[in-house]
């Protein structure tokens, strides 16, 4: 009978054999081996207009100085890993490992998800910080992992508000109505927009400068920011300050790939993403008033646009939504109640 002790190979064969993908990154931990993840964005890799970019290097930085080159996150900005739409399926299902995004797109597996998107639910980045910090954001990653079996790991700002941005001046609320404007292809981005008298237009953030480019849409919304790493002022070169969405952005990482990580790294993994969160919060209106302050200098012009009046317009949303989705009523009464 052959006693030989079974060889490393033998080893980590039967480890895959019994599922133990664990067992397999416990044994590479000990023989000092990398835990190497692949993360996705569809924002370009701009380190100050991208809040995806902003988030990810300083949870890099953070991931380094506390454990080294034992877990290693690769960076795959401007969906090169795929279209955003594909990509929260592959992390669902852990064939990729993590990606940062804002929230919405999340709708598209997890509909309540959606609360996020909803114009002028929140007053400001901060009020939607102090949200989802508290029983709002325990509530929707709940949901998140238990749906999904995804792991949030922050709750990011957007680089300041969403607003208009045009071909053709908007002075006015009223100037929005039939006016076609490039949306996120999720439900209540398109109901704002209706709502607020547009013309939305779902398509994937990467044919936006095209569309522009060809008249398919009249102009898009977003942050500032945004609009300054695309260029998109190339092509539509005037901002209405309707300020409607402040969506969060939501780094996340599959279940099966969080497992990956040894029991003994995986507070320092979660340590620096909590911190590369608080630190990408500070950015936000730093980055948005750069970002305006640039743009103008490109001769953008810039209409302040009567707020109220477009908040009036989409409030019956909040209501539709809640009694659509009842789960995510508490989500929004705490919004609410945390607004002051």
């Amino acid at each position: 009978m052959n006693t030989r002790e079974p060889s490393k190979r033998t080893f980590l064969k039967a480890g895959l054999a019994l599922g133990g993908a664990a067992l397999t990154s416990r044994y590479a931990h000990a023989q000092g081996s990398a835990v190497t993840f692949r993360m996705s964005s569809t924002l370009p890799n701009d380190p100050v207009n991208s809040a995806h970019a902003v988030w990810y290097n300083r949870f890099a930085a953070n991931l380094k100085s506390a454990v080294g080159d034992k877990v290693v996150v690769n960076y795959f900005p401007s969906d090169q890993l795929g279209k955003e739409a594909d990509m929260v399926q592959q992390v669902r299902l852990g064939s990729v490992d993590m990606m940062i995004s804002g929230t919405s797109i999340w709708a598209t597996l997890m509909p309540e998800m959606g609360v996020l998107d909803m114009g002028y639910l929140f007053k400001d980045n901060d009020h939607c910080g102090r949200a989802l910090d508290g029983k709002a954001g325990t509530i929707l990653g709940g949901m998140l992992a238990e749906r999904t079996n995804v792991m949030a790991l922050g709750w990011g700002y957007s680089l300041g508000a969403r607003n208009v941005w045009t071909k053709n001046p908007v002075s006015t609320a009223n100037d929005l109505k039939g006016v076609k404007l490039r949306v996120l292809p999720v439900p209540n981005f398109i109901a704002t927009l209706k709502y607020m008298g547009a013309v939305p237009t779902p398509l994937p953030f990467g044919e936006i400068y095209t569309a522009l480019q060809t008249g398919v849409v009249d102009g898009f919304e977003h942050d500032a920011p945004t609009a300054l790493a695309g260029k998109f002022y190339e092509v539509a070169k005037h901002c209405a300050l309707t300020q409607h969405i402040y969506n969060p952005q939501l780094p996340c990482i599959s279940k099966r790939s969080y497992e990956r990580i040894p029991k003994d790294l995986q507070k320092p993994f979660t340590d620096a993403a909590a911190e590369a969160t608080k630190y990408q919060r500070t950015k936000a209106a730093e980055a948005e008033a750069a970002a305006f302050e640039k743009l103008k200098s490109m001769a953008l012009t810039v209409n302040t646009v009567d707020r109220v009046q477009l908040q009036k317009m989409v409030e019956k949303l909040w209501g539709e939504f809640a009694t659509q989705y009842p789960s995510v009523k508490p989500v929004v009464d705490e919004i609410q109640a945390t607004r002051a």
